[in-house]
């Protein structure tokens, strides 16, 4: 009631202010339709409490509220009641208290996933596959994963007890440590992946995301000679947009323009520059960039390639222009709302989504590469807007929907890895690590164990064709036809365990790494088969393809694979 108040005073001097006869203008018409809604839903939710048959559970019905209010607008524009407080500390800083390990349900039970490298949980001998059964001498029985985070989750120096069952113990396996600030790597590998070329795995836009930035590129010159670098984006969903500025800051001259910011409030618009002169003004740069690589990462990816500072290889990124800032509201509650557009130096816009269309239709609308504006590089290369980055280099990187994605799905290399680190104390380097035929061969064994089986989505669509189909009368003359397309998608376990053999070796062997290099070892790993990564490494290797890039009468020349 007080905020009905609030508006009603404030509505009331706008009135008084400009008289009685005179209609109201658009601002005065907007603060009447405010106070409105204001009235409906609070007269609603008194008749509610006055009349409705059961007990309201007011919370929820107010956080209900507010979700389908914002889910309206776009999915970064969220509520964060008092509860999830430290949700946005992680968000600004990268940082929680808590154990350093990522959990998962398999089979109905929430276990370790993947233990970070050096935090408390790796160093406390909580190993991959360990079934979490109480913490702190609550039982996790029947527990959700989001449950069992929250009991993991505490003040930073606190003690915390996990009673874990362990594959290959017959007792449960007792672990108490303490928790400690849980920091989030930004670059969980850097390395070279050819003489003089250096490689960044570039995960998070947080606060200490240039300073680790810069300490690898330090690193990579000084102690392995590197002349050239490949930046790898690929995962990378954005972040903080400052940092972009200053890790763009180390390749091109000081008070260059990364980015700029725009909204309705005049008083958010800002632009970006670099700080510093650069360390590598001369160095050759690639990005790779892919189809979660969004915001603060297409910032910079993008105003290098604007800038034609660098090319970009890989697939089109998400398409994510749109700028969020955390507002406080009473009772500690936040809103992390989107306030701004961010456009790069040509002034283009990567925003790919209308996410107006939600308000007007109740769906999104991604806009089609007609409806954009083409804008210029520094050297007149040309750029469309509203559509994500386009590398100047496409290789397809998507791994097919195979049998190696279902097996995925079901966690079955999880849960080999689990048993294979029973018998075998230590593995060759992650760069060299390989399955012998006959452990994959145990592979095999292991998955017809567990009955695997698994219904291929072209089947799932086909059987909805064909009912569609019968509806409209056609099945007499399509049904042989449906008939024998449905015998070639039906799922052959032996047959396609080796027809995709290498995708189920990539993902087995990675899985199998980790155990033992963690997030590291997989980043090297993946290193080994990297189509993207090659193509890049091609290009920095060959000055005339590479120079070709950047030459405007040969844009759209470069090939793709």
């Amino acid at each position: 009631m007080l905020y009905k108040g609030l508006w009603h005073r404030l509505l009331a001097v706008l009135v008084v202010t400009a008289g009685c006869a005179v209609p109201m203008n658009g601002q005065e018409k907007q603060l009447s339709d405010i106070s409105k809604h204001i009235d409906i839903y609070t007269s609603l939710l008194k008749e509610l409490e006055l009349n409705y048959v059961d007990t309201l559970n007011h919370e929820r019905l107010m956080e209900f509220a507010i979700g389908r209010m914002l889910y309206s607008l776009d999915p970064y524009t969220v509520y964060i009641p008092e509860k999830e407080e430290e949700a946005v500390r992680t968000l600004r800083s990268g940082e929680y208290g808590g154990i350093g390990s990522i959990i998962t349900q398999v089979e109905g039970k929430v276990c370790i996933y993947d233990p970070y490298e050096g935090m408390p949980a790796q160093k406390s001998d909580v190993r991959a596959g360990d079934v979490i059964l109480e913490v702190d001498g609550v039982s996790a029985e029947g527990k959700s994963v989001a449950q069992v985070s929250e009991m993991l989750r505490g003040v930073p120096g606190t003690e915390i007890t996990l009673k874990l069952r362990r594959e290959g113990e017959k007792k449960p396996i007792v672990r108490k440590f303490t928790r400690e600030v849980v920091q989030i790597t930004p670059i969980p590998y850097y390395g070279t992946v050819a003489p003089g070329v250096g490689y960044i795995v570039f995960n998070d836009f947080i606060d200490k995301s240039f300073v680790e930035f810069k300490r690898a590129m330090d690193d990579l010159t000084k102690n392995y000679g590197v002349e050239k670098l490949i930046v790898d984006l690929r995962s990378n969903g954005g972040g903080l947009i400052d940092q972009a500025a200053k890790i763009a800051s180390l390749f091109v001259p000081n008070g260059t323009e990364i980015a700029s910011i725009r909204g309705k409030d005049k008083r958010s618009e800002h632009v970006y520059r670099t700080t510093d002169e650069p360390l590598y003004p001369d160095m050759p740069l690639a990005f790779i960039v892919g189809e979660n690589t969004a915001s603060s990462a297409e910032i910079l990816s993008g105003a290098m390639q604007d800038l034609d500072r660098a090319a970009v290889f890989g697939t089109r990124t998400f398409g994510k222009g749109l700028v969020q800032s955390i507002r406080q509201l009473p009772h500690n509650g936040y809103l992390k709302v989107t306030t701004a557009k961010y456009y790069l130096p040509s002034g283009r816009c990567v925003q790919a989504v209308d996410y107006a269309q939600r308000q007007n239709a109740g769906r999104d609308y991604a806009i089609p590469d007609s409806l954009t504006d083409e804008f210029l590089s520094a050297k007149g290369r040309v750029f469309l807007n509203n559509s994500g980055i386009t590398p100047d280099v496409e290789c397809d990187e998507q791994m097919k929907v195979n049998i190696a994605y279902y097996m995925y799905a079901k966690n079955l290399y999880f849960q080999y890895a689990n048993r294979y680190c029973l018998s075998h104390s230590h593995i060759a380097t992650a760069d060299s690590f390989a399955l012998t035929e006959e452990e994959y061969a145990d592979f095999v064994a292991f998955v017809k164990e567990k009955k695997f089986t698994y219904t291929l989505e072209s089947e799932r669509y086909l059987e909805d064709l064909r009912d569609l189909v019968e509806m409209e009368g056609l099945s007499g003359m399509a049904g042989e036809m449906f008939d024998s397309l449905s015998a070639v998608l039906q799922p052959d376990i032996d047959r396609d365990i080796m027809l995709f053999e290498d995708d189920v070796r990539s993902f087995l062997e990675s899985e199998i790494v980790k155990r033992y290099y963690f997030q590291r070892g997989v980043c090297q790993y993946n290193t080994r088969r990297d189509r993207c990564l090659d193509k890049a490494v091609e290009y920095l290797g060959d000055e005339e393809r590479w120079n070709a890039i950047f030459d405007v009468e040969r844009q759209g020349e470069e090939e793709t694979d």
